[in-house]
């Protein structure tokens, strides 16, 4: 049976390093042209949606804003449906750029939330003990995401999810993750496209993250053996995936098999 989505991890699945996987500009063709349902669902949150798509563009993908979601547009969301509109932000220029556009206003006093990504260079003591201090005054914590690492292009990259962890360690208190593998991410991913998560299939580099993730809340996970993947992760998963391949390329081919998603 065919699925009612796709999911698509981006960076790791599609492109690594800034250099198309082989053959994952002719699966998302393959994707358009038979007219399979899917979006793509990253926690990249270093980048805007508007950059990542003139990114992705720039290798070879036609992909909309709209079919791409990210955990900075999920915390928007959430902070408006608490009423409330100040945080402290503690990601890159671009993305807090992004947020605040949204009508959130960024304080690094006062702030009701504590917002943070993957901020890269700019994690810097004084931020953290800043972000810390707020957390203390009773300021919720919101982790756009916690991926422990990524791959860049010159190795793995620290993700923001040990800065998170250092946070919650020194104030007590448990972050709201925004991103992958939380399940209001991909249910609001899902519902725009009227899909069932027993019907739905999640394509990721992350055993934990997008395949971990995807599968504890009812989806197909499948995981690809570019980007991140490592055969130790996957041996020690503690939610494994239901499917690995050895890459995006290989989607065309699972999908005529017809047993990605049950009756």
């Amino acid at each position: 049976m065919d699925p009612e989505a796709i999911l698509i991890d981006l960076d790791g699945v599609l492109y690594v390093g800034g250099t198309p996987v082989p053959g994952a500009v002719d699966t998302i063709s393959f994707l358009k042209d038979n007219g399979y349902p899917f979006r793509f669902v990253s926690n990249t949150t270093r980048r805007s949606r508007e950059t990542i798509s003139r990114q992705l563009r720039d290798m070879g993908f036609e992909i909309p804003v709209s079919h791409i979601f990210t955990p900075a547009m999920a915390a928007v969301s959430y902070i408006a449906g608490k009423g409330e509109t100040t945080a402290d932000i503690l990601t890159t220029p671009e993305v807090c750029a992004e947020i605040t556009h949204e009508g959130i206003q960024h304080t690094r006093e006062g702030a009701r939330f504590v917002v943070v990504g993957d901020a890269g260079d700019l994690f810097t003591y004084a931020l953290l003990n800043q972000a810390f201090r707020q957390l203390l005054e009773g300021a919720e914590l919101i982790a756009l995401e916690k991926d422990r690492y990524w791959m860049g292009t010159d190795g793995m990259m620290l993700s923001a999810g040990p800065f998170v962890s250092a946070l919650e360690y020194a104030s007590g208190k448990k972050a709201v993750v925004m991103g992958k593998p939380s399940r209001e991410f991909f249910m609001l991913a899902l519902a725009s496209m009227n899909a069932r998560p027993g019907h739905a299939v999640m394509i990721g580099d992350d055993v934990v993250t997008d395949t971990g993730g995807a599968v504890a809340n009812g989806l197909t996970g499948i995981l690809v053996k570019t980007g991140k993947f490592r055969l130790e992760s996957l041996e020690n998963a503690k939610t494994p995936p239901t499917k690995v391949i050895a890459s995006i390329a290989d989607l065309p081919l699972l999908l005529a098999s017809g047993e990605l998603c049950p009756e």
